[in-house]
């Protein structure tokens, strides 16, 4: 009889694409495998993202050509969320404003709603999302039609999106076109506001999902606002300083290296006295001096039990703040922990 592996307590994984799935165009090493063998083991999968400019076709053959196994029924965007909720507010056949692109346009129709481009023809709702045309024309659509009383619905508030030249405004900053122009702030529906969630739940019947990300204020927050467990993968955003100071509410269940932890057993870090111990590392608190971690012969082998225990220790001395960088960078400088991954740039 096998060991537990991680992915034996969830039916669904609810993962995050750019940072955990691929990067960029390429796929993360090993991630498409070890979703091919989560999905064998007979855990669903969906594909959740902030990105509403793409339907979920192209996203799915972006996935599928990786190796990733995925449909377009896996795909869950907050585009889908947007339209959901505005479709459940104003029911079939109501007009919505479409500041953004194909991706939105399809997520509305596909809830019975009629996406238009202008404010005479009175939409009861506005919907943004990003997309690369954006024009002026139509942000101007929108907030006339937001100052007449139509509901202000932003995809997601992502205030950047990463590209290969670097990062670039998101659909957070253009929201502020509008925001600033009529004084309405949006519904947000992506994460890691609750309507992204709610969707990928009633999309896949999830009973117990695990959410996997590399962004804490994005997946971790998300997962906390809904009440559910969370994976953080170091192959993305977020890394060892994020996770050392991380707040309540940024603090993952799990933290691991990439996807291929889902299909080992677990180190979970326990306190042992006025430590905590993760794998043969040592790592303890001390009010005015910060932390400490400690390397106990060979069972050390793997960084992340440190960084594991490290975040035990962190977590407890801050409670319900979050710890001070000073007192957690002399642990990055002088250990392991600082040769990690995890800082790319966005």
């Amino acid at each position: 009889m096998h060991a537990k592996t991680l992915v034996d307590g969830y039916d669904t994984l609810l993962l995050d694409l750019d940072g955990v799935v691929y990067l960029g165009r390429n796929a993360v090493p090993g991630a498409p495998e070890a979703l091919r063998q989560a999905k064998d083991r007979g855990v669903r999968l969906a594909y959740v993202t902030n990105n509403a400019s793409r339907t979920p076709g192209a996203i799915a053959q972006h996935l599928s050509g990786l190796g990733a196994p995925a449909t377009p029924e896996d795909v869950v965007t907050s585009a889908q969320a947007a339209a959901r909720l505005i479709a459940e507010r104003f029911g079939p056949g109501a007009a919505v404003l479409v500041v953004g692109g194909m991706g939105l346009r399809g997520a509305l129709r596909a809830q019975g709603l009629r996406p238009v481009s202008t404010a005479l023809d009175e939409p009861v709702a506005v919907a943004q999302g990003i997309a690369p045309d954006l024009s002026y024309s139509l942000l101007s659509e929108g907030a006339l039609a937001v100052r007449r009383g139509a509901l202000f619905v932003a995809a997601n508030g992502d205030s950047t999106m990463p590209t290969g030249r670097g990062e670039l405004p998101g659909n957070g900053a253009m929201t502020r076109v509008i925001a600033t122009a009529t004084g309405v702030e949006p519904i947000v529906a992506g994460k890691p506001e609750p309507p992204l969630h709610r969707e990928s739940i009633l999309r896949t019947c999830a009973r117990r999902p695990l959410v996997v990300g590399d962004r804490l204020d994005t997946d971790i927050e998300g997962a906390a606002n809904a009440g559910v467990d969370s994976l953080l993968v170091l192959t993305g955003v977020a890394g060892p300083l994020g996770l050392l100071t991380a707040g309540p509410r940024h603090r993952p269940t799990y933290i691991a290296a990439d996807l291929s932890a889902l299909h080992r057993p677990y180190s979970h870090p326990h306190r042992d006295g006025e430590e905590w111990l993760c794998g043969g590392w040592s790592a303890r608190w001390t009010a005015g001096e910060g932390l400490a971690l400690d390397a106990r012969g060979d069972g050390a082998r793997d960084p992340v039990d440190g960084l594991r225990a490290a975040c035990a220790a962190a977590w407890e001395g801050a409670g319900d703040g979050a710890a001070d960088e000073g007192a957690v960078k002399a642990v990055l400088e002088s250990s392991v922990l600082g040769d990690l991954p995890g800082r790319r740039a966005r």
